[in-house]
Formats: C-alpha cells, sequence, structure tokens
C-alpha cells in the first residue's frame, strides 16, 4: 500500500480508519490468489489495466477526432494525466494512492467512440428508444460490474467486481460543475441510485481528488490540440496570452497549469474546506474552461464530425436492430454473419456470452463463451427494450477504429 503523512491521512481509505471494510467490499466474494502481495485497491488496479476496455481506450477520441496523429491526446493519454495528477496529489495530502490510482484509471470505461459528440449520440438513441439518459459515468460503472470479464487462474472469464471505492469513484467522477471545496457524501448509497450526471459527490475523499484532478487535467491538453489542428485564430492565441500575463505567466499549457494547479490543490485542500483551489486559481480554471468551450468544444470545425458520429452510430444500431428475433435473435445474426461478419459476427459472439439461452441453441458456439461465469444481464432477449440495451452496451464499448470498421463494411458491396 502506497501511503505518506498528511493532513489527511486519518480520513483515508486506510484499514485503521472508520468505514474501511465498506470501502473495500465487491458485489461477490472474489477469488484468492496465493502469494498474493497485493492490497484490494492495487489489485482492482492491476484487473482495470489488464481489461479490454482500457485498452480500448487508446483508440478512442477525446476532443478530436484525429487517433491517427501521435501527438493528439487519445482517451488513454486523458487517463494517464488524472492518474498522473490525482496521484500526486493524493501523496502529497496522505490520501490512499492505490485507491486514486484505481479511480482514475476506470474513471474513463466504457465511454462511447467519438468522444463526446458519440456520447451525445447514444443518448439520443438511449432517449428514444429506451426512454432513459446515457452518460458515460453510469454506463462506466455498468461495464465495471457487467461487462468486462477476466479470466481467472481456470480460465473461467467473470465480472470484473471491482470494490464499492473505486466503483463509487467511476460514476461520482463528473468534474463539469464549477463547484470549489469538494467534500464526500456522508451517505454509504447503492450505486444504481445514480440518475443524473453529478448527483452525489464520491464516498471517498480520494474520489473527490479524481474528480477535481479529471478538470485540471484537460483543460490544458485540449488547447495544445487546438492549436496543434489550427482550430484556433491569431486573435484566440493572443487572447490566451493575455489570460496567461495576468497570472504572471508566460503560457497556458498543460505543464503551467498542472503544476501550478497541483501545488495550489495541496496547499489550500483541508479537512474543513474540502479538496480545493485558491479562490485565483478556481478562477483561472474557470476561464480557461469557458474559453476552451467558446472556441474548442463548439467549433464550427466539429460540426461535420459530430454528423459523421451520428451517422455511423445511428446505422450501427439500426443495422442490429434489425436482427431481433426474441430468443431466436443469435440465430438470425449468426444467418447475417454470412454477409456482415464483423459486424453482425462479432455481436453474436459478444451477446452469446450475456444471455441464459442453453448453448445448444447457439451456432458455432465458442468453448470460450461456455466458460463464462458471469451475470447474464440480457436473460432470454425476452423484449425487444432488453435487446436495444445490449447494442447500446456493445456500441459504448467500441474503439473509434472498431465502429467505423463495422460501419464500411455495411456500406461495403
Amino acid at each position: 500500500m502506497v501511503r505518506s503523512e498528511g493532513i489527511f491521512s486519518s480520513y483515508g481509505a486506510f484499514p485503521e480508519n472508520e468505514g474501511y471494510d465498506r470501502l473495500i467490499s465487491r458485489l461477490e466474494p472474489i477469488y484468492t490468489k496465493e502469494n498474493d502481495c497485493r492490497d484490494q485497491f492495487e489489485r482492482d488496479y492491476t484487473r482495470i489495466l489488464h481489461c479490454l476496455a482500457y485498452r480500448r481506450l487508446k483508440h478512442k477520441t477525446q476532443v478530436f477526432f484525429n487517433i491517427g496523429n501521435d501527438h493528439i491526446c487519445t482517451r488513454m493519454e486523458h487517463v494517464s494525466h488524472v492518474e498522473s495528477v490525482s496521484t500526486t496529489i493524493a501523496k502529497e495530502l496522505g490520501l490512499n494512492v492505490d485507491l486514486t490510482r484505481s479511480i482514475a484509471m476506470g474513471h474513463d470505461l466504457g465511454h462511447a467512440p467519438f468522444g463526446h459528440q458519440g456520447e451525445r449520440e447514444l443518448d439520443a438513441i438511449s432517449k428514444k428508444y429506451l426512454g432513459k439518459s446515457f452518460f458515460h459515468e453510469r454506463n462506466g460503472l455498468h461495464f465495471v460490474d457487467n461487462i468486462e470479464l477476466l479470466e481467472d487462474d481456470y480460465k473461467v472469464s467473470r465480472n470484473l467486481n471491482l470494490t464499492y471505492a473505486v466503483r463509487d469513484g467511476i460514476i461520482s467522477h463528473c468534474g463539469e460543475v464549477d463547484d470549489n471545496g469538494i467534500f464526500p457524501r456522508k451517505e454509504y448509497i447503492d450505486l444504481n441510485d445514480f440518475t443524473a450526471v453529478g448527483q452525489y459527490q464520491p464516498y471517498t475523499w480520494e474520489g473527490c481528488v479524481v474528480k477535481l484532478s479529471d478538470k485540471i487535467a484537460y483543460v490544458g491538453r485540449d488547447i495544445e490540440d487546438a492549436i496543434r489542428l489550427r482550430f484556433l485564430t491569431k486573435e484566440n492565441i493572443e487572447t490566451l496570452s493575455d489570460m496567461a500575463k495576468a497570472y504572471d505567466k508566460m503560457a497556458i499549457n498543460t505543464t503551467v497549469i498542472i503544476h501550478n494547479m497541483i501545488y495550489d490543490v495541496c496547499r489550500n485542500s483541508s479537512p474543513e474546506k474540502g479538496i480545493c483551489l485558491s479562490e485565483t486559481f478556481h478562477e483561472q480554471l474557470k476561464e480557461i474552461k469557458q474559453f476552451n468551450y467558446e472556441f474548442i468544444y463548439r467549433n464550427k470545425r466539429l460540426d461535420v464530425f459530430t454528423k459523421y458520429a451520428r451517422l455511423v452510430l445511428e446505422q450501427i444500431f439500426l443495422s442490429l436492430l434489425d436482427c431481433y428475433d426474441g430468443e431466436d435473435t443469435l440465430e438470425k445474426l449468426r444467418k447475417q454473419a454470412e454477409i456482415y461478419p464483423e459486424l453482425m459476427g462479432a455481436f453474436a459472439d459478444w451477446l452469446s456470452k450475456f444471455v441464459e439461452t442453453a448453448p445448444d441453441m447457439f451456432m458455432n458456439i465458442t468453448e470460450k463463451t461456455v466458460k463464462c461465469r458471469n451475470r447474464k444481464i440480457y436473460g432470454h432477449l425476452e423484449t425487444e427494450e432488453i435487446y436495444m440495451g445490449a447494442i447500446i452496451d456493445y456500441i459504448s464499448g467500441m474503439s473509434d477504429t472498431y465502429a467505423i470498421k463495422v460501419f464500411n463494411e455495411l456500406i461495403t458491396y
């Protein structure tokens, strides 16, 4: 366990502190490993690191759809920035670094392809067909609870089964609200009670650190990418220069923002004030966010990408939806796989791991599917609504590159 002395030492997620047993609780008992030298949060970290959803982050858009450019931030790089910022703060404050790292690593699992444009499209689809909203924080919890699988020592695939503290940090990490002074909530709740973005604060101080670190990590990096891709005009860059001079700095970039704000959070946070910035740097962060929204996130150059993301995800959804046939859906998907082997075939393979249909009803069932001891969250595909939820789950787990690949299969004759 990584720990250091700090003003939050008696409040962190450590065995001697109150409520620790709740923090390390899991939805079901997890299998043990002989001679395992990791604690519970370290084990969560490696389970996240090894899962497929984490690997796909390297081909998911952060803000700019340019994953072929090695110098443009991807979702995985963003996660690494959040991990770096949050663990530095946690170490300085005396909080549990292993828990902080695990939350940071897992906070964007299950994020939609094509960044927030893709998230908005899945939200539109979910509202239209299921009557409920889609947001990546809740989908992240759903992914780590029900979708992501790992093989145990006997090659049996099981649910990720993370601790309560990490799961809580994932669903409560939204940092879009400009509050200053984040305190953990006191209630130990069923995390499925989250129905809206930012509805509850994290349950741990470590989760509060990640929530603020998420915002600190992305604002400067997005500016650097916008400059590299020529999204910003000469006048925009002059505005940034003026903003920097107002704070006695020569530049506003990732290095300056992260260094200054990490130091400021560590200097100003306390159990009485919460995890916070000074008023000066809180205002600066708000000012930078406002600049980013005005000149980057709402930039008209993103309009074409937004329309493309909508087209790709909508057509994938509708094509898969057309295959619904109750308990015979898997068989219909297999037949369609003769025409669309990647989209229909791969989806059928994936879906077969989460339904309760008897294995002898599967066509071309694989041994790997039989060895899945996970929650069968789609039952017998009794209703079209259950099936539509499965499609949204599947699409949300895609990388940008894979979504484009299966979309191209639909338009290639």
